[in-house]
């Protein structure tokens, strides 16, 4: 009989995409954002990775941009990464965004209008900035 191992709060996420410029992606995640980059490499036999996050969390973002194989990005308005801020969004932070790559779009949720800002990134995907707080806790 096979056991399915048991999910913990403190299992590492990952969450990939493609991206076609990874230094445009590094300025809008990294300078923009703020995220920091956890590793970014050019020497693996598929793809260029940039790996982004904040030191100590369990989730990372990993951008990939294969050598071999064109695979472009293909984003919809529905494809978020949705950061709770549990507070106003801070106007220095939708600026720094935009300076760094990023382009403010209405959402195509009315939802993530009023309670946010979305901003595309320069790969097409949406980046939620979201005032409400957010917690999976009881």
């Amino acid at each position: 009989m096979m056991t399915t191992p048991s999910l913990s709060p403190t299992h590492h996420v990952r969450l990939a995409r493609p991206s076609l410029d990874l230094d445009a992606a590094q300025r809008f995640y990294a300078d923009g954002l703020g995220l920091r980059v956890l590793h970014r490499s050019s020497h693996d036999e598929f793809a260029a990775l940039l790996m982004l996050g904040l030191p100590g969390a369990a989730w990372h973002l990993e951008l990939t941009q294969a050598h071999h194989v064109h695979v472009p990005p293909t984003p919809t308005g529905e494809d978020l990464l949705v950061i709770y801020l549990n507070g106003p969004v801070p106007p220095e932070l939708i600026g720094r965004l935009e300076a760094h790559g990023g382009t403010r779009v209405p959402a195509l949720n009315p939802y993530w209008d009023r309670w946010g800002v979305t901003i595309r990134d320069p790969d097409g995907y949406r980046l939620v900035l979201c005032e409400r707080g957010w917690s999976n806790g009881p």
